[in-house]
């Protein structure tokens, strides 16, 4: 095996590719565990992760007093990551990119 450039690991049956799949399995099993869906405060910032069959525990407003929003205002569809910015379904901007004076997402992403 030997070491690729910016420390990722590569052999000739294609190691980089199983390192994907394995952190895509990691996100699968982290939701699995802590909630399909995510919630976020529109003021600070503070998110949950939910079920759909426990959506009436998420409350509607932040314990610092923001709207906390769990479904796309326009299309009504959940969303997965709690650093969402649009929806993944219409692409309707869920909210601001910068939230106290820092972007949400890396540029590209």
């Amino acid at each position: 095996m030997e070491r690729g450039t910016a420390g990722s690991n590569r052999n000739d049956a294609g190691s980089v590719a199983r390192v994907g799949k394995a952190s895509d399995w990691l996100r699968e099993e982290r939701r699995n565990v802590l909630g399909h869906w995510t919630a976020f405060c529109l003021d600070c910032g503070a998110a949950r992760r939910w079920f759909i069959d426990d959506e009436d525990q998420v409350p509607d407003v932040c314990t610092c007093g923001g709207t906390m929003l769990r479904r796309c205002p326009a299309c009504n569809a959940p969303f997965s990551s709690t650093f969402a910015v649009d929806c993944e379904e219409c692409g309707q901007q869920l909210r601001e990119p910068e939230l106290l004076g820092m972007r949400i997402r890396k540029s590209g992403k």
